[in-house]
């Protein structure tokens, strides 16, 4: 072997996924293994249906090499976003290339039992009408809009879950299920879609309430307990009259939150509800929305700019029901932000809005279940039983 590169199946499935190996000369070039290693390895690996060997490339002489890649045909796995009032599923092959989607309205207050049964049913359709059998699904990401202690994917007193406290989702299917923080699979999502050469993102969910998904190294950063970017129970100044579900005053996602800015516009005698009905006053030229979003905006922006000043990510995403009228809403985030924030933390900090946007949960949680499947530590399981 050459350097610290391993060459266990795990390490060479990581190696031909990537696309740095593309040949079996490849592999030995690059681990130092011997060609009779490297052959066992990805044999074992084309036994299992992992890997597959065609498409002669580029000889110097002799006969051409064979190419090798994923073997995606007989593989799936679903990314699964749950929010308030929706299921959206996209099927995903182990590219991460989406093969069938879907997208109901469900209500996750009905609780674990209904809401999953729904999720198990739609997955079970879309394999059919994708042409792969049950057997092909090789994982589940399920993100969910509440705390949830990822180890044992259980949510954790889920403010708009009823039901849901403790339930254990990943026994409900019978596949090898994963299950996060919608905010965060949100942010994966975002960055291997839209970013992914970007070390340090920050994704920002705004909608009925405030999350931050928090990529750190180019991984997800959950921190000890998976509660990690929980900024919307952040104190922010001069609002201490007003009360947070959570009990205390003065809480981000209180003031600044979809349901907060939709509380204040029925006071002044506006009909809305919901995130999304600010929105719709918004894009109708309501002045009062207009200045309540961007308010908004800038009490976020006091909270972001200690985070920048803290984390110094590279790039910060606003994503959420909300971002809808990002134009708004981030004028004022950017306005607090840089006013705020170190100079040298934002000599080249991007401000922008999602470029996944509403899929951005569903194909998150896709990706979290390939890149647990396709872990080095994983595949070698699979090889050697």
């Amino acid at each position: 072997m050459t350097g610290d590169v391993p060459g266990t199946p795990g390490d060479v499935l990581t190696l031909i996924g990537s696309g740095s190996a593309t040949t079996r000369s490849d592999l030995a070039r690059i681990t130092g293994l011997a060609r009779s290693t490297i052959s066992q390895r990805v044999d074992a690996l084309i036994e299992r249906g992992l890997v597959e060997e065609a498409h002669a490339g580029d000889s110097t002489g002799g006969r051409p090499p064979r190419q090798l890649r994923l073997h995606t045909e007989d593989h799936a796995v679903a990314g699964v976003d749950l929010g308030a009032t929706h299921c959206r599923i996209a099927l995903m092959d182990l590219t991460g290339q989406v093969i069938a989607e879907a997208e109901d309205p469900i209500r996750i207050a009905e609780g674990p039992v209904t809401v999953l049964d729904h999720v198990d049913r739609r997955v079970r359709e879309l394999l059919d009408r994708a042409g792969r059998p049950y057997a092909a699904l090789r994982a589940m990401g399920v993100g969910v809009p509440g705390p949830v202690e990822f180890a044992t994917g259980r949510p954790n007193n889920p403010p708009i879950m009823p039901g849901w406290n403790g339930y254990p989702i990943p026994d409900h299917f019978a596949t090898m299920s994963l299950v996060d923080n919608d905010v965060n699979v949100m942010a994966l999502g975002e960055h291997r879609n839209a970013f992914p050469m970007v070390r340090h993102l920050l994704f920002v969910k705004v909608g009925t309430g405030i999350g931050c998904g928090i990529v750190a190294d180019g991984g997800l950063h959950r921190g000890a307990q998976g509660s990690a970017g929980d900024i919307g129970h952040i104190r922010v100044s001069g609002h201490d009259d007003v009360t947070c579900h959570c009990g205390n005053s003065a809480c981000l996602e209180a003031v600044a939150g979809g349901h907060a800015l939709a509380r204040r516009l029925t006071e002044l005698g506006l009909a809305a509800e919901t995130g999304s009905d600010v929105v719709a006053l918004v894009q109708k030229g309501s002045t009062p929305a207009l200045r309540l979003v961007r308010e908004a905006g800038r009490v976020i922006g006091e909270v972001l700019a200690g985070l920048v000043n803290f984390f110094n990510p590279e790039v910060i995403v606003i994503g959420g029901v909300l971002a809808r009228v990002h134009e708004h809403l981030m004028a004022g985030i950017r306005e607090t932000v840089y006013q705020r924030s170190l100079p040298l933390a934002t000599h080249e900090l991007v401000i922008v809005p999602s470029r996944t946007g509403v899929d951005a949960a569903a194909l998150g949680a896709g990706t979290l279940a390939i890149e647990h499947y396709l872990a080095p530590d994983n595949i070698n399981r699979i090889v050697t039983c």
